[in-house]
């Protein structure tokens, strides 16, 4: 497994020691969320639009239709894809140095749009089942009009930056006297109990899959 290698883009420039070097914490990242946010240039103007995705490997696919106008001008341009987990809310003694414990990821360049049936359908299986893992093997497949209607784009995950911040608050020494709680508060995202769909078919259980997350076993965390 090849390391994170800076580039101009990449690089951190502040609080460099956060970086993480190891393309295992990039992947870690990746798979433990949902959302990325897609930044490029529409019609001239800059636009950042929230979409699911999936990871296949070092390529990352993200979901869209084919009459959006950003996965239209993605592949004509250099992109900048994000991720980012809140683990933490820092509290501090001193309100300069309150902050969060997160893991975030920046992935840039150009995407392509997927062409090729058989990419297609393995990149929209990467993006189901990072959204609900054990379900594309349960629900009916898509049809060759779906999978018209549907646009995926392909962006390699070469040019990549991790930022890690963990721990306490970092406060003034002098700061340590007073008489200010201090600490970090956990944030978690966990799955509630299924909802059936008001017409589901009588008979029809929660599929283990999908029930072992109301149990806690897919709650995300660092």
């Amino acid at each position: 497994m090849t390391p994170l290698s800076p580039t101009a883009r990449t690089r951190i420039g502040r609080l460099p020691e956060r970086a993480a070097r190891d393309r295992s914490d990039l992947y870690r990242v990746l798979d433990d969320g949902m959302i990325c946010h897609l930044g490029l240039i529409v019609d001239g103007s800059p636009r950042v639009i929230p979409t699911g995705y999936g990871r296949l490997d070092d390529t990352l696919y993200l979901h869209g239709s084919t009459g959006a106008s950003s996965l239209r001008a993605g592949p004509t341009q250099d992109v900048c894809v994000t991720v980012t987990h809140l683990d933490g809310i820092v509290i501090a003694r001193s309100l300069f140095h309150h902050s969060m414990n997160y893991r975030s990821a920046v992935i840039f360049g150009t995407p392509r749009l997927v062409d090729d049936p058989d990419e297609k359908l393995a990149g929209l299986r990467a993006i189901t089942e990072n959204l609900s893992p054990g379900q594309w093997d349960v629900a009916r497949q898509p049809t060759r009009k779906e999978m018209a209607a549907v646009s995926v784009l392909a962006l390699s995950l070469d040019e990549a930056s991790v930022k890690i911040r963990q721990g306490g608050p970092s406060d003034d020494d002098e700061d340590y006297a007073l008489d200010v709680w201090a600490g970090v508060v956990p944030v978690h995202q966990t799955f509630g109990e299924p909802s059936p769909d008001p017409v589901l078919r009588p008979g029809i259980p929660v599929p283990g899959h999908i029930a072992h997350r109301a149990n806690g076993d897919s709650a995300i965390g660092p």
